[in-house]
């Protein structure tokens, strides 16, 4: 039987932060793009990797998607001043995804904050007064890896000195559960607040 897990591996976007598409296609629409357009070339394989193994600094990551813009939107200027308004909406912290956060820690689990992110993440958990509310922060762009990958989840739950049998991932995306499955962690797909409830009964919270 798998042990009952004693840390917490929580993903940031699309778990405990959530960007709304629709302010962002304000900035996309008024330089004649169309919605999405920008996450769209961010996301480009390998442009992105790059990003979050650490091979590129979050803001030259920014300005090679203002490069791979520039003909769409009238020029290099323009892409830079689009880039700035797109990286200036940082997103909203779920409150409930938030509070599960802070009663998991109460209640003596070690919590990880386990993403795929750039450089620039430290300064988005400042903005959110966040950043003293993990035991551990896993930046895939700090250990050179990033989820799926197996070097990725061990490196995360050696961060809190926690075997991968004793530690539960909650995550979005499929193909992290799978893989922190693969490495042996405990991993619950997440689509909205209700599943903390699952959560919380596999970590014994009240």
């Amino acid at each position: 039987m798998r042990q009952k897990p004693s840390a917490l591996l929580i993903d940031f976007d699309g778990v405990l932060r959530h960007f709304d598409p629709a302010v962002i296609a304000v900035a996309e629409e008024r330089y004649g793009l169309e919605p999405g357009a920008v996450t769209d070339v961010a996301r480009e394989w390998p442009r992105l990797e790059a990003a979050i193994t650490g091979r590129v600094s979050h803001a030259d990551w920014f300005l090679g998607v203002a490069d791979a813009l520039a003909d769409r939107v009238g020029g290099p200027t323009m892409a830079r001043n689009l880039m700035v308004e797109y990286g200036a909406y940082r997103g909203a912290v779920d409150t409930e995804v938030h509070a599960f956060v802070r009663s998991a820690r109460q209640a003596g689990v070690r919590v990880v904050l386990a993403t795929n992110a750039t450089d620039a993440l430290d300064l988005d958990l400042d903005q959110f007064g966040i950043a003293g509310d993990f035991d551990a922060v896993a930046n895939s762009s700090a250990i050179g890896s990033y989820k799926p990958q197996k070097e990725y989840f061990l490196a995360a739950c050696a961060l809190v000195d926690t075997p991968p049998a004793q530690c539960l991932l909650i995550d979005d995306t499929d193909r992290n559960v799978r893989g922190a499955r693969a490495a042996g962690l405990s991993a619950l797909r997440f689509s909205g607040p209700a599943d903390l409830s699952y959560a919380r009964s596999a970590l014994s919270l009240p």
